[in-house]
């Protein structure tokens, strides 16, 4: 008897210091626990590699991600301890999936083709930024199902102001990308056949970037946020003149100038 192959839950590929993390796990790229680990691997993976300078995570066709995968949920729930117990190592698991994306040292950009629900808005949210198809729509909706969207609204609210966020729990809709734009959950909006080639180009951009200064940033950036500002302009003060030290921009503006020269 023929068994299907279950579908692949990551691919990655890297190219050019751009490394491209696309969801699998089939058309609506649920985040079950294993597809968690996967993602969770596969940053990890892209972390430890100095070759990677940019991530790419790209959720491909209508459906970008459609949160955490609730027939596995259900599958947990009948004995209360077993659910419980399940739920907790799965959360545990998605907050420490989203806390490496917001917490990267280098950029990650995300690529929604299509709908970004519940924990897949939660991705988005954890990104550095996002590029999205003009038919792109975004919702958390926990309100929907009895329930509310607690912890991908963690991630949302660091993106968002807050009656953005409270529009987007509260009414459990899906959002378009003028709305998500304005709010400032995504960062671009492009037509649907050229959304894919238009993060790719910008994040190869970046990739071809000196990446030490631009991982020492990010970090400050991360760290300075909830600071005092005289604090902030303090630490990140060492951190600037570390920049205008760094041997790869000496390099590069020399380079520069025999190009100019030439």
């Amino acid at each position: 008897m023929n068994q299907m192959t279950p579908p692949e839950l990551v691919t990655t590929a890297l190219d050019a210091g751009l490394f491209t993390l696309t969801l699998g796990n089939g058309k609506a790229h649920p985040l079950s626990l294993a597809m968690i680990k996967a993602l969770q691997a596969a940053l990890d993976t892209a972390l430890a590699d100095d070759a990677a300078r940019v991530i790419l995570l790209h959720g491909p066709g209508s459906i970008f991600c459609a949160g955490h995968d609730l027939k596995e949920i259900a599958r947990h729930r009948d004995d209360a301890d077993e659910g419980v117990a399940f739920l907790g190592v799965l959360f545990d698991a998605c907050a420490g999936l989203m806390l490496t994306l917001a917490q990267s040292p280098k950029p990650v950009i995300t690529l929604v083709e299509g709908i970004a629900t519940a924990a897949g808005c939660q991705m988005v949210a954890s990104s550095h930024m996002a590029f999205a198809a003009e038919g792109a729509q975004f919702q958390l909706p926990g309100v929907n199902n009895g329930g509310f969207c607690t912890t991908p609204a963690v991630a949302v609210s660091r993106a968002v102001a807050r009656k953005h966020l409270m529009e987007l729990v509260f009414s459990g809709e899906m959002l378009d990308t003028d709305w998500a734009l304005r709010a400032g959950l995504i960062n671009r909006v492009l037509p649907a056949e050229a959304v894919e080639q238009g993060a790719r180009t910008f994040a190869a951009g970046l990739a071809a970037r000196n990446p030490g200064p631009i991982q020492a940033g990010i970090a400050t950036i991360n760290r300075h946020q909830p600071m005092e500002l005289d604090t902030a302009y303090g630490m990140a003060r060492d951190v600037m003149i570390s920049h205008f030290m760094d041997p790869g921009r000496r390099e590069r503006e020399k380079a520069s100038k025999f190009s100019a020269k030439a």
